[in-house]
């Protein structure tokens, strides 16, 4: 395993810039709105007060518009699904969100948000969305490949991505758990190379452009003149280290926007933070979580949903057991899977209702990861686990109000939103921690105004979950 101290991968270069949020803000164009499609809910941690769709209708599009922010979010889960249904799903919500647009006079700029450490489908997505714009606007110049997410340790520097952090190290992406995922795994920590994994040799890594941390470090004028470069859907991948890079490269975006060139973004969570201008937010308090609720709790507990299977969240898990005695309900996969599942998933909801009306509970798949024999029949047996636990937390929503509910994982945190909780649009509200892990807030549903926490697989210490579930349940106001 190589590990690698930041300063030794940042010697040599020009410090951060000190780019004020302010001065993206006013920088962009008054008439555009950044549609961002992401493909599980966990991008949006690193944001506060926008909107987030989980159906996209043009109704919801136009909704979400009608609430005159910068950006607005559409969880489109695609990274649980296969290539033909991301692609249908891309083109659908591009096409609904010029229809809205164009109602609402505003142009759309698309985001397809990502995973920070390279897992979803690339090129498959940015191809599905550029087939849409380049029928209403024009060719799209590139694709502008940022999956930097400082918060998390995730930062490119001379076109290779780490994960790690400054007290252990950090460590090419490539040789990490996520490169080794069962759908969307991949060799190359060097993102060109990366991009001709992913595109089977269709675009060489000598063909992809380069923006360095030297030039990034530079002027905006510098950006804008490698942007201008870019021609035919060409990928650009963008050395990023901290929250400074990635506003010097909004700036350079725009300019080089303003000047004619145009790109879609697939880009890891905080991009969007820095293109429009958006100060980090600040960590939410108890005060501002209690204030989010709509409806009191009806039961003591509140409910964590875990269905994630990377080592992060098995260790966070684990620490929540250790500092805590929330009740333990797992969801047999092999049960789950087997012909006469309903009875078993009966008998697991009295169980869950029971245990939630005296306290914390955590519900969880069989750490035992039941995997096909093919990408396509991992994908399949995820999507059957995950709609069992979405079944079961919708039970439970109808029958009692939890104090909160939070989801661990992607995929997870996506189907609980739309399928659970029955959520079709919602606020974000801001993260729990720095940077990382989301609350949502929904006036509509059988979880009205039940604080929603997002937290994704692959996020925060080994104590991440036990604090927020900490913070959650000490805040008496939410019991009321």
């Amino acid at each position: 395993m190589t590990l690698y101290q930041l300063s030794e991968l940042t010697e040599g270069f020009p410090a951060p810039l000190d780019i004020p949020a302010a001065a993206v803000q006013q920088a962009m164009a008054a008439d555009t709105v950044l549609i961002v499609l992401d493909d599980d809910p966990t991008g949006t941690q690193s944001v506060a007060n926008l909107p987030v769709l989980t159906r996209w209708k043009q109704e919801d599009l136009a909704w979400a518009l009608s609430q005159n922010t910068p950006a607005v979010y559409v969880m489109t889960n695609s990274r649980s699904l296969d290539p033909d249904q991301a692609a249908a799903i891309n083109v659908s919500v591009a096409e609904a969100a010029y229809a809205a647009a164009r109602d609402a006079g505003k142009r759309p700029i698309f985001v397809s948000r990502s995973d920070s450490t390279l897992r979803g489908h690339f090129p498959l997505e940015p191809d599905a969305l550029a087939g849409v714009v380049e029928k209403q606007e024009g060719p799209i110049d590139g694709y502008i490949i940022v999956p930097a997410f400082g918060d998390a340790g995730r930062i490119t520097i001379d076109s290779v991505h780490y994960a790690g952090n400054t007290t252990t190290g950090f460590q090419p992406v490539g040789e990490t758990e996520f490169a080794h995922d069962a759908t969307f795994g991949y060799s190359s920590s060097r993102l060109t190379e990366w991009v001709e994994e992913k595109t089977q040799g269709d675009v060489a890594a000598t063909d992809v452009l380069c923006i360095k941390l030297r030039t990034i470090r530079s002027t905006s004028n510098d950006i804008a003149a490698e942007l201008l470069h870019a021609a035919h859907r060409q990928p650009i991948v963008v050395d990023i280290v901290d929250e400074h890079d990635l506003r010097a490269l909004a700036l350079g975006i725009l300019q080089a926007e303003r000047m004619g060139k145009r790109f879609i973004y697939r880009v890891g969570p905080p991009f969007v933070r820095a293109r429009i201008g958006q100060e980090t937010p600040e960590v939410l308090s108890p005060e501002t979580i209690a204030a989010s609720r709509h409806l009191p709790a009806t039961v003591a507990g509140g409910l964590i949903v875990v269905g994630s299977h990377v080592p992060t969240t098995t260790r966070q898990l684990n620490h929540l057991l250790q500092h805590s005695s929330p009740s333990v309900i797992e969801l047999d996969v092999h049960s789950v899977l087997a012909e006469n599942s309903q009875r078993y998933l009966d008998s697991l909801h009295t169980q869950l209702v029971q245990a939630i009306r005296q306290g914390n509970v955590v519900f969880h798949t069989s750490r035992e990861l039941v995997t096909g024999v093919s990408g396509e029949e991992s994908l399949s047996i995820a999507r059957k686990v995950s709609q069992a636990l979405v079944t079961a937390v919708n039970r439970i929503v109808h029958e009692v109000t939890p104090r909160f509910v939070v989801a661990k994982g992607g995929i997870t945190s996506s189907d609980v939103a739309s399928q659970g909780l029955e959520m079709t649009k919602a606020m974000v509200i801001g993260p729990m921690q720095p940077g990382i892990i989301s609350l949502w807030s929904t006036a509509e549903g059988p979880a009205a105004g039940v604080p929603y926490i997002v937290f994704a697989g692959n996020v925060g210490t080994d104590s991440s979950l036990t604090d927020v579930v900490s913070v959650l349940s000490q805040d008496s106001s939410l019991s009321h």
